[in-house]
């Protein structure tokens, strides 16, 4: 079946009661009209132009404001730092040190763009950012294509607007980079099998080549869970798939090793077999079967995750997913089917991994957009506005529930004067999204009006993220220390000097924001990594941040002065004369 048989069940079964739409693009032998056809397309382009524009508006504006946040951010940033510091594209640094936890991708587009723009804020996270961008353009042009223009439109808007596509798109993190390669991939191979498209296959492989190099083998097995169970579903629905002859086989996976080569021959090269054993078999598999850094979670954490982070949109994702459903047991439903098991599966299969972050589960974000983006599109269609009315008043009731539990915290504990202001912030976020919900719920009640209705959530839900991003951030900045601090040590800082770190957070931070290397200096710390009096009797002086409610760093004899206090840190410089061997001289 092509595209015309899905957008034959479509009409008659999500949008029955449908204005008429500008027909759908069939395949070859189907006899689509060519006007209707270049209407199709020339729809899908305008739908992915502002798609990408809707993507923009949630992702670029205060991009580059606030410092890097620790440790992610910065100790990524370090590493596109060092490539341009060290001159080595091949090998990644931090901290001076060959570093073998992620691929390249990410790293390389950073330091070109540190290159451009100098390693900013910005500069950083623009790689992200972009990534977004693109994101949702691609996900309104294939809705678009078989859906129509509104329901494009939806699927950008609900995409660019959710919490967690907001935050991935403005970290310095090449996560965005993985979620663009799994959406592409995945929407490439969907409509390859259902068209014998050599050209879609083709970009199938290189954006799994490119998601493989952004963040290791976890783009193939995601992609191939994904299209392996949707295609067997489809073949149990009776849908006529058209699988790629051998040949094409064989040109899809030398396009894949052909990205993939040069790094990969390089650094075999020059780093050996074990720099892939710790990249692939403790960082990438080691993620999944055990505990790496202590980020561990329960087997329900992506439940909480999707809930959160796909904030305002999360209330409509159970009739979204009912709808999908009913869809999906009907002749051409393979949209349905694809969402749903997009949905699915990577919420299952992280679910089962032992380490757990919040960012591992975005790159189904695209499958939920759709899922819900459908639905609406379908309720507007249908003018049976009751059970979007139902699910709509939900979202005033969570946030005053939620504005209840912060305004009763903020109360009943002394907060901070920037923790107040804060708070009242959060207070005048919560009541614009109230208002917002209240609109949309309020569109809702009027036929001709209701396809504004999801139009104005998403409208208030960018408001939300943009007043996070330029009230919110730099309210945050100030419980940053370590980059004042750095910036004193840049300022008094020579060629022979030492900067270390002692028992606070930030060290990543503290190396972002000075040069490499930064010493640590451990509690208790014997000879050797660690070892206090290594560190500050290595040098003629020695810059070490630690913190106020600890005892200070002993000075061996040397003199310890305090050059800046900032939040629960202070910097300490330690010169003078050469360390002493008295154990009396170790603390004063």
């Amino acid at each position: 079946m092509g595209y015309r048989s899905e957008l034959g069940r479509d009409v008659t079964g999500w949008a029955s009661a449908a204005p008429p739409r500008a027909p759908h693009p069939a395949p070859a032998g189907d006899f689509a009209p060519c006007a209707n056809l270049e209407t199709v397309i020339s729809a899908a382009w305008r739908a992915a132009l502002i798609g990408g524009l809707i993507a923009a508006a949630a992702t670029l504006p205060g991009l580059g404001v606030g410092t890097l946040w620790d440790n992610s951010e910065t100790a990524y940033g370090e590493v596109a730092r060092e490539i341009l510091i060290y001159g080595d594209p091949i090998v990644m640094h931090l901290n001076g040190q060959a570093w073998f936890v992620q691929p390249p991708l990410y790293f390389w587009i950073a330091a070109a763009l540190a290159h451009l723009f100098g390693p900013t804020p910005f500069a950083l996270r623009l790689p992200s950012a972009l990534a977004t961008i693109v994101s949702g353009g691609i996900v309104a042009y294939v809705v678009a294509r078989l859906r129509g223009l509104r329901a494009g439109l939806l699927a950008a808007l609900i995409l660019s607007t959710s919490l967690m596509e907001a935050i991935v798109g403005r970290l310095a993190i090449m996560d965005a980079l993985l979620d663009l390669a799994v959406a592409v991939a995945i929407l490439a191979w969907f409509g390859a099998l259902r068209l014998a498209d050599e050209r879609l296959w083709l970009l199938g492989w290189l954006a799994l080549a490119l998601g493989t190099l952004a963040k290791g083998p976890v783009a193939f097995v995601i992609v191939a869970l994904v299209i392996g169970v949707w295609a067997a579903w489809e073949r149990a629905a009776g849908e006529r798939l058209k699988p790629p002859s051998l040949r094409m086989w064989a040109a899809g996976l030398a396009l894949f090793a052909l990205v993939l080569a040069p790094w990969t021959i390089a650094m075999w090269n020059v780093a050996g077999p074990g720099a892939f054993g710790q990249l692939i078999g403790h960082y990438t598999v080691g993620r999944y079967l055990d505990i790496i850094e202590n980020q561990s979670g329960p087997i329900w954490y992506y439940g909480a995750v999707v809930a959160l982070g796909f904030f305002p949109w999360f209330v409509y994702l159970f009739p979204a997913t009912l709808d999908a459903w009913r869809a999906a047991r009907s002749e051409g439903g393979g949209l349905a089917r694809l969402a749903l098991v997009w949905s699915v599966l990577p919420f299952i299969f992280f679910s089962f991994a032992r380490t757990k972050l919040p960012n591992y589960i975005a790159l189904e974000f695209p499958a939920l957009a759709i899922l819900t983006a459908l639905w609406f599109d379908g309720v507007v269609a249908r003018r049976d506005r009751r059970s979007a009315l139902v699910w709509t008043a939900l979202v005033p009731l969570t946030l005053a529930g939620l504005g209840v539990a912060v305004w009763a915290f903020s109360h009943d504990n002394r907060l901070t004067p920037d923790l107040q202001v804060l708070r009242v912030g959060l207070l005048r976020v919560g009541i614009c999204m109230m208002l917002g919900s209240l609109l949309c719920f309020g569109l809702l009640l009027f036929r001709r009006a209701a396809w504004l209705a999801p139009f104005a959530l998403g409208a208030t839900s960018l408001s939300l993220i943009l007043f996070i991003v330029l009230y919110g951030e730099p309210i945050v900045e100030r419980f940053k220390p370590i980059p004042r601090l750095a910036a004193v040590i840049q300022s008094e800082r020579r060629p022979s000097d030492v900067v270390a770190i002692a028992g606070v957070s930030g060290a990543y931070a503290l190396l972002f924001y000075t040069m490499p290397r930064v010493e640590t200096i451990e509690d208790g710390g014997g000879p050797g990594e660690g070892d206090p009096k290594r560190v500050i009797c290595g040098s003629p002086r020695a810059f070490v941040v630690a913190s106020r409610r600890k005892p200070s760093p002993p000075s061996y004899g040397r003199s310890r002065r305090e050059l800046a206090r900032e939040g629960g840190d202070v910097l300490y410089l330690f010169d003078g004369p050469p360390c002493t061997t008295e154990a009396s001289a170790t603390r004063d």
